[in-house]
């Protein structure tokens, strides 16, 4: 059982719901920086990552979530013993994917940010350097997991330079980072397991 994940899923989809056609709610709850730098919301560095700015938006970021969440839910109870453990990781993950952009935009009233999948890509990359050789699909077509990831973020950080598409790659990007970050600090031995991994190719499934 993943409890938690589940019910991260069923929040964000609820809280995204009701945002489509609450415009009073979507201006409280999205990242904008002016109103944590001279109102002190700091709640809106979290609070983003329920919104979404449409279904398929919604939709592809809480598939990936239920698929890879659950198993990475799973392991920190393990290793922690604690449900908190994975909550904790999930919201420390839309903070620190949102960071880059909040100070490059601190003071820049036109700027919006929402969405979870800064906080999906820790989930994403920290599974991936458990198990890089599993075939995962994206956009229905099966790829192995690591090189999935390098091609996630050549393009992310190629992106995230040219920009003009209304995509935050640097979250993206920032947190990938951290979802290896955070599950080598629970257990280093886990870089010695994906080196172990990545030179005996064994290519699983995941839906």
């Amino acid at each position: 059982m993943t409890p938690v994940n589940l019910l991260l899923i069923a929040i964000t989809v609820i809280v995204s719901w009701m945002a489509f056609n609450n415009r009073k709610l979507t201006d409280r709850l999205i990242l904008w920086p002016p109103a944590v730098d001279r109102h002190r919301q700091y709640d809106r560095l979290i609070t983003y990552g329920f919104l979404h700015a449409d279904w398929p938006h919604l939709i592809f970021n809480m598939i990936t979530l239920f698929f890879f969440g659950g198993q990475i839910e799973g392991l920190m109870v393990r290793l922690s013993g604690s449900y908190l453990t994975y909550p904790a990781f999930y919201l420390g993950a839309l903070v620190i994917s949102i960071l880059p952009s909040y100070i490059k935009n601190q003071k820049n009233p036109n700027y919006l940010s929402l969405g979870a999948s800064g906080a999906v890509s820790a989930v994403l990359f920290a599974f991936i350097l458990l198990s890089p050789w599993t075939r995962i699909f994206v956009f229905f077509i099966p790829a192995p997991a690591i090189l999935y990831a390098v091609f996630y973020v050549g393009y992310s950080i190629w992106m995230d330079k040219r920009g003009g598409d209304q995509v935050n790659h640097s979250a993206h990007l920032a947190g990938a980072a951290f979802g290896v970050l955070f599950m080598l600090a629970m257990q280093p031995s886990i870089f010695n397991h994906f080196l172990t991994e990545l030179a005996n190719p064994r290519f699983g499934l995941v839906g």
